[in-house]
C-alpha cells in the first residue's frame, strides 16, 4: 500500500522560491571583484535568477546542459547557479587555482557548454577559450561599464545580458533525480574525477546540514562562507542558507585576515566555515592587532583536520566555538561533525579538546564504517583504524563518465581514501589518508596526530609529515615546519615539546624547516610533492 501524500519534488529553486517568500528582505552581501560592497536580497536574487534561466534559454542552454562557473563567492555567482538549475542545466563549478591546462583538461571531460567568470579569472579564460570546442557563450559576472577591452574572446557582461529578459519566467520542472550541480575532485592522484549532484540529493543535504547538531542554521543567523563556492560544492551553503533565510555575507576575492576580519565585524557574521590555513591567517591578524571576536559564536573548520592549537585559541582566546567537521566533493559535502553529544555535555579542558580533535559523528542521512583490508567491518571501540567508507542521499554512487569504480562496491558503499577509527558513541577520528599513512616496524603512525602536535608549539606556523625510507624500520617520520615570522625554534626544541605527548616509537626522527609547504587547489597539503623534494633524504642513523 502506498501512502496518500502529494507528489512534491525536491528541486533545488524551490529553496530559492521559498526563501523570497518567507525571508525576501534578507540579505546577501558580497565584497565585489570591482571593489564595493554590494547589498542585495533574497527577493532580489530570485527575480535576477529566473531572468539569468531566461537568458540561458533563449541562447538555446536546456536540460542537462553542463554550466561552468568560474568565480569568487558573489551573489551575482549565486544567482548563475540558481539560473542554471531553473532552466534543467548543471552548475559546474571550476577551481581557478588549478593550472589552465586542468582547468581545460576538466571542461572538456565535462563538455561544458557556458561559463560565467569573474574578472578576475578572464586571463585564464583567455588562455584557454579556444581549447575547450563545447563552450559557445561566456558571461563575465560584471556590468557594461567594467568589461575589458580587445579582448580576444567573444564575452558578456552579466548584467546587460540578463537586462534584456523581463523575468516573466517558469522555473522548468523535472524528476527530482535530475542533474543539476557538478564539481571535480582535486586530482592529487590521476585525472580529476566529476561529482554529479541531483536536485534531489542537493535538497536532502541542505535539509541534513542546517540540523542543530550539523551546521544549526536558522533565520536568525549571519553566516559567512568563506570556504569558496568552488570548493566542494561550497560546503552546501548556496542551498542550505536561503533554505532558512540566513544571512550571507560572501568575502570575496580578499582571504587576507584584515579583510576577513573586516566583515565579520562589520556585518556582525555569527557563525563562519573554511579550511584551517584561512584561519591560521585571522588568528595572525587578531594577534597582531588585539582585537576580538564579539559578534562570532562559531566556526566550522574542515577540508584537512583542524589543530588543537587552533581550537584552543578560538575558544579560549575569543569565546569562539569550534565544530570540527568533515566530509569529502563526493558526499556534498558533510559526513560529520564534531557537536558534543549529551554524553560529553560536561567536558571541559584537555578533555573536551580531546573529544574536539575528532571530526565528530555523522549526522542523519549518512551512514558509516572502517574496514580492514579484508572489508571485514571493524569495531567502533576508538582504536582499530581502517579504511572509512560511507553512504547516503548525498553521497556519489559513481563518478561522471565511469572513473574510480573501484572506490565503490555492490552494497553502495563509498571507500573515502582516509583513514580513522569511530568509538563506542560514533564519533570518527581521521587517522591518515591511506597514501599518507606510515608503515614503521609492521605499525601504523598517524601523520596527522603529529602535524598537530607540532603546530600546538608556539614558534611553529604549519607542520607536514611524511615517511622517510628507513633501512631497519621501512619507514620513519620525517615532520617538516614553517616557523612564525621573527621566530627560530631549534628542531631539538621542537621534539621536546612533543615529547611524552604520543607514543615513544611514533616521534619524528628528525625536523627539517622549510619556507613554504606545498598545497592543493583546495588548501590540502600536497604531500606527494613534499616526498619529491625530500625524495634524497636520508637519516643520520640510516
Amino acid at each position: 500500500m502506498l501512502g496518500l501524500m502529494q507528489e512534491w519534488p525536491l528541486l533545488c529553486h524551490k529553496i530559492l522560491d521559498y526563501a523570497a517568500a518567507q525571508h525576501g528582505d534578507r540579505e546577501i552581501v558580497s565584497r565585489s571583484v570591482e571593489g564595493p560592497i554590494v547589498r542585495t536580497t533574497y527577493s532580489d536574487i530570485h527575480a535576477r535568477a529566473k531572468k539569468a534561466s531566461q537568458a540561458l534559454e533563449a541562447d538555446g542552454f536546456g536540460l542537462g546542459d553542463r554550466i561552468a562557473t568560474l568565480g569568487w563567492n558573489s551573489a551575482r555567482h549565486m544567482e548563475a547557479w540558481y539560473g542554471a538549475m531553473g532552466v534543467g542545466g548543471v552548475y559546474h563549478t571550476l577551481n581557478p587555482r588549478l593550472f589552465p591546462e586542468q582547468i581545460a583538461w576538466i571542461m572538456n571531460h565535462a563538455e561544458d557548454k557556458a561559463l560565467f567568470v569573474d574578472l578576475s579569472f578572464l586571463p585564464i579564460v583567455e588562455a584557454i577559450a579556444d581549447k575547450v570546442p563545447s563552450l559557445r557563450k561566456i558571461i563575465v559576472l560584471t556590468d557594461a561599464d567594467h568589461m575589458p577591452e580587445n579582448s580576444k574572446v567573444e564575452m558578456v557582461d552579466y548584467e546587460s545580458w540578463i537586462g534584456r529578459q523581463d523575468g516573466d519566467y517558469a522555473w522548468k520542472q523535472f524528476d527530482e533525480n535530475t542533474a543539476c550541480g557538478m564539481c571535480y575532485t582535486s586530482g592529487t592522484t590521476g585525472d580529476p574525477k566529476g561529482v554529479l549532484y541531483s536536485h534531489r540529493s542537493n535538497v536532502l543535504h541542505a535539509l541534513i546540514s542546517v540540523q542543530p547538531d550539523a551546521l544549526n542554521l536558522g533565520s536568525n543567523e549571519v553566516i559567512m562562507p568563506v570556504v569558496p563556492m568552488f570548493h566542494a560544492n561550497a560546503w552546501g551553503i548556496a542551498h542550505s542558507a536561503p533554505m532558512v533565510g540566513a544571512k550571507i555575507v560572501n568575502p570575496g576575492p580578499l582571504m587576507d585576515g584584515a579583510s576577513i576580519y573586516e566583515l565579520l565585524d562589520t556585518e556582525k557574521v555569527t557563525m563562519t566555515a573554511a579550511v584551517p590555513t584561512v584561519w591560521l591567517m585571522l588568528l595572525s591578524y587578531l594577534e597582531e592587532t588585539g582585537k576580538k571576536l564579539p559578534h562570532l559564536n562559531r566556526v566550522v573548520i574542515g577540508g584537512s583536520a583542524c589543530p588543537r592549537a587552533m581550537t584552543e585559541a578560538f575558544q579560549n582566546d575569543y569565546d569562539v566555538q569550534v565544530i570540527h567537521a568533515w566530509g569529502m566533493t563526493e558526499m556534498s559535502p558533510l559526513g560529520s561533525l564534531g557537536v558534543m553529544k549529551p554524553v560529553y555535555g560536561d567536558l571541559e579542558g584537555d578533555a573536551l579538546l580531546d573529544m574536539q580533535e575528532k571530526q565528530g559523528y555523522a549526522p542523519f542521512g549518512v551512514e558509516m564504517l572502517v574496514t580492514d583490508d579484508e572489508n571485514s567491518e571493524l569495531p567502533w571501540d576508538g582504536k582499530t583504524f581502517g579504511k572509512l567508507k560511507v553512504r547516503g542521499p548525498g553521497v556519489a554512487r559513481a563518478y561522471f563518465g565511469g572513473a574510480g569504480e573501484e572506490q565503490f562496491d555492490e552494497e553502495g558503499w563509498f571507500d573515502t581514501g582516509d583513514v580513522a577509527h569511530i568509538n563506542a558513541n560514533g564519533y570518527m577520528q581521521i587517522t591518515d589518508r591511506s597514501k599518507d599513512v606510515i608503515k614503521s616496524g609492521g605499525e601504523w603512525i598517524s601523520t596527522i596526530d603529529l602535524e598537530n602536535l607540532a603546530v600546538g608549539h608556539p614558534d611553529i606556523q604549519e607542520a607536514a609529515v611524511i615517511g622517510i625510507v628507513h633501512p631497519k624500520w621501512d619507514e620513519r617520520p620525517l615532520l617538516i615546519c614553517i616557523t612564525k615570522e621573527g621566530k627560530s625554534p631549534a628542531a631539538e626544541d621542537i621534539l621536546e615539546f612533543m615529547q611524552g605527548k604520543v607514543a615513544k616509537w611514533w616521534m619524528p626522527n628528525a625536523v627539517a624547516f622549510v619556507e613554504e609547504i606545498p598545497h592543493t587547489a583546495t588548501g590540502k597539503i600536497q604531500k606527494t610533492e613534499l616526498r619529491k623534494q625530500f625524495a634524497d633524504y636520508r637519516f643520520d642513523d640510516g
